[in-house]
Protein backbone atom coordinates (compact mmCIF):
# COMPACT_ATOMS: atom_id res chain seq x y z
CA UNK A 1 0.00 0.00 0.00
CA UNK A 2 2.90 2.02 0.81
CA UNK A 3 4.24 1.84 -2.48
CA UNK A 4 0.78 3.35 -4.33
CA UNK A 5 0.70 6.24 -2.17
CA UNK A 6 4.74 6.74 -2.99
CA UNK A 7 3.95 6.05 -6.81
CA UNK A 8 0.69 8.45 -6.74
CA UNK A 9 2.96 11.19 -5.30
CA UNK A 10 5.14 11.11 -7.51
CA UNK A 11 2.92 11.13 -10.05
CA UNK A 12 0.97 14.31 -8.76
CA UNK A 13 4.56 15.62 -8.58
CA UNK A 14 5.54 15.42 -12.37
CA UNK A 15 2.08 16.40 -12.96
CA UNK A 16 2.87 19.24 -11.40
CA UNK A 17 6.13 19.92 -13.04
CA UNK A 18 4.26 19.18 -16.34
CA UNK A 19 1.82 22.05 -15.36
CA UNK A 20 4.40 24.61 -14.59
CA UNK A 21 6.07 24.08 -17.49
CA UNK A 22 3.74 24.17 -19.65
CA UNK A 23 2.23 27.74 -18.37
CA UNK A 24 5.55 28.77 -18.37
CA UNK A 25 5.73 27.82 -22.07
CA UNK A 26 2.23 29.56 -22.43
CA UNK A 27 3.32 32.36 -20.97
CA UNK A 28 6.32 33.26 -21.61
CA UNK A 29 6.94 35.52 -25.07
CA UNK A 30 7.70 34.12 -28.68
CA UNK A 31 11.74 33.81 -28.62
CA UNK A 32 13.68 34.29 -32.20
CA UNK A 33 15.60 30.78 -30.35
CA UNK A 34 13.72 27.78 -30.84
CA UNK A 35 16.32 26.06 -29.24
CA UNK A 36 14.69 26.67 -25.99
CA UNK A 37 11.33 25.61 -26.74
CA UNK A 38 12.98 22.43 -28.56
CA UNK A 39 14.86 21.76 -25.14
CA UNK A 40 11.30 22.36 -22.91
CA UNK A 41 9.21 19.78 -25.03
CA UNK A 42 11.57 17.51 -24.95
CA UNK A 43 11.71 17.55 -21.08
CA UNK A 44 7.45 17.86 -21.42
CA UNK A 45 7.16 14.81 -23.52
CA UNK A 46 10.38 12.89 -21.47
CA UNK A 47 8.09 14.08 -18.10
CA UNK A 48 5.09 12.62 -19.63
CA UNK A 49 6.31 9.58 -20.68
CA UNK A 50 7.92 9.09 -17.16
CA UNK A 51 4.16 9.96 -15.89
CA UNK A 52 3.14 7.04 -17.81
CA UNK A 53 4.63 4.76 -16.67
CA UNK A 54 4.69 5.43 -13.30
CA UNK A 55 1.10 4.81 -13.70
CA UNK A 56 1.34 1.70 -15.57
CA UNK A 57 3.28 1.01 -12.65
CA UNK A 58 0.71 1.95 -9.89
CA UNK A 59 -1.96 0.11 -12.24
CA UNK A 60 0.09 -3.22 -12.35
CA UNK A 61 0.48 -2.77 -8.01
CA UNK A 62 -3.01 -2.23 -8.00
CA UNK A 63 -4.22 -5.32 -10.26
CA UNK A 64 -1.40 -7.33 -7.90
CA UNK A 65 -2.86 -6.57 -4.82
CA UNK A 66 -6.70 -6.95 -6.29
CA UNK A 67 -5.48 -10.69 -6.96
CA UNK A 68 -4.23 -11.12 -3.84
CA UNK A 69 -7.29 -9.67 -2.05
CA UNK A 70 -9.69 -12.66 -4.31
CA UNK A 71 -7.53 -15.18 -3.83
CA UNK A 72 -7.88 -14.24 0.30
CA UNK A 73 -11.47 -14.00 -0.16
CA UNK A 74 -11.33 -17.43 -1.96
CA UNK A 75 -9.53 -19.12 0.72
CA UNK A 76 -11.87 -17.30 3.22
CA UNK A 77 -15.04 -19.38 1.48
CA UNK A 78 -13.11 -22.59 1.43
CA UNK A 79 -12.24 -22.58 5.42
CA UNK A 80 -16.08 -21.37 6.16
CA UNK A 81 -17.37 -24.21 4.31
CA UNK A 82 -14.55 -26.65 5.78
CA UNK A 83 -15.71 -25.36 9.02
CA UNK A 84 -19.39 -26.22 8.55
CA UNK A 85 -18.54 -29.31 7.00
CA UNK A 86 -16.96 -30.30 10.84
CA UNK A 87 -19.56 -28.53 12.93
CA UNK A 88 -22.05 -30.75 10.92
CA UNK A 89 -19.68 -33.64 11.52
CA UNK A 90 -19.36 -33.31 14.89
CA UNK A 91 -23.58 -32.38 15.38
CA UNK A 92 -23.75 -36.18 13.67
CA UNK A 93 -21.06 -37.55 16.17
CA UNK A 94 -22.66 -36.43 19.08
CA UNK A 95 -26.16 -37.70 18.15
CA UNK A 96 -25.02 -41.01 17.03
CA UNK A 97 -22.72 -41.33 20.52
CA UNK A 98 -25.74 -40.59 22.42
CA UNK A 99 -27.77 -42.84 20.90
CA UNK A 100 -24.49 -45.89 21.66
CA UNK A 101 -24.32 -44.46 25.15
CA UNK A 102 -28.53 -45.46 25.47
CA UNK A 103 -28.44 -48.33 23.66
CA UNK A 104 -25.39 -49.61 25.73
CA UNK A 105 -27.06 -48.39 28.78
CA UNK A 106 -30.49 -50.37 28.05
CA UNK A 107 -28.36 -53.88 27.37
CA UNK A 108 -26.88 -53.46 30.80
CA UNK A 109 -29.52 -53.13 32.15
CA UNK A 110 -31.20 -55.83 30.14
CA UNK A 111 -28.01 -58.06 31.15
CA UNK A 112 -28.31 -56.84 34.62
CA UNK A 113 -31.73 -58.11 34.99
CA UNK A 114 -30.62 -61.49 33.35
CA UNK A 115 -32.86 -60.75 30.19
CA UNK A 116 -30.82 -61.26 27.05
CA UNK A 117 -32.41 -59.40 24.54
CA UNK A 118 -31.68 -59.86 20.95
CA UNK A 119 -33.08 -56.81 19.94
CA UNK A 120 -31.37 -54.87 22.78
CA UNK A 121 -27.47 -56.22 20.80
CA UNK A 122 -28.89 -55.48 17.62
CA UNK A 123 -29.81 -52.13 18.53
CA UNK A 124 -26.49 -51.42 20.52
CA UNK A 125 -24.52 -53.23 17.16
CA UNK A 126 -26.39 -51.00 14.94
CA UNK A 127 -25.75 -47.99 16.96
CA UNK A 128 -22.12 -48.36 17.26
CA UNK A 129 -21.91 -49.16 13.37
CA UNK A 130 -23.28 -45.54 12.90
CA UNK A 131 -20.57 -44.24 15.17
CA UNK A 132 -18.32 -45.30 13.83
CA UNK A 133 -19.43 -44.28 9.96
CA UNK A 134 -19.52 -40.69 11.64
CA UNK A 135 -16.19 -41.20 13.05
CA UNK A 136 -15.18 -42.11 9.45
CA UNK A 137 -16.56 -39.43 7.82
CA UNK A 138 -15.54 -37.05 9.92
CA UNK A 139 -12.16 -38.01 9.54
CA UNK A 140 -12.39 -37.94 5.45
CA UNK A 141 -13.23 -34.69 5.79
CA UNK A 142 -10.49 -33.91 7.71
CA UNK A 143 -8.26 -35.91 5.65
CA UNK A 144 -9.91 -34.06 2.49
CA UNK A 145 -8.97 -30.57 4.26
CA UNK A 146 -5.26 -31.34 4.98
CA UNK A 147 -5.14 -32.49 1.50
CA UNK A 148 -6.60 -29.23 -0.06
CA UNK A 149 -3.86 -27.17 2.62
CA UNK A 150 -1.06 -29.52 1.24
CA UNK A 151 -1.83 -29.13 -2.63
CA UNK A 152 -0.05 -25.71 -2.87
CA UNK A 153 3.01 -26.62 -1.02
CA UNK A 154 3.27 -30.04 -3.64
CA UNK A 155 3.08 -27.35 -6.09
CA UNK A 156 5.64 -25.38 -5.27
CA UNK A 157 7.83 -28.50 -4.49
CA UNK A 158 7.48 -30.32 -7.72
Amino acid sequence: MSEITELERRINAALERIGAGVERLSSAPVADDRGDAEALQVALDEERAMTAQLQERVAAIKERQETHVRELENRIADMTRQIRDHERQMKQMTQVMEQLRESVGALRAANGAGQGDANLVNKAMMAELEALRALREAERGELGALIEELKPLVGEGA
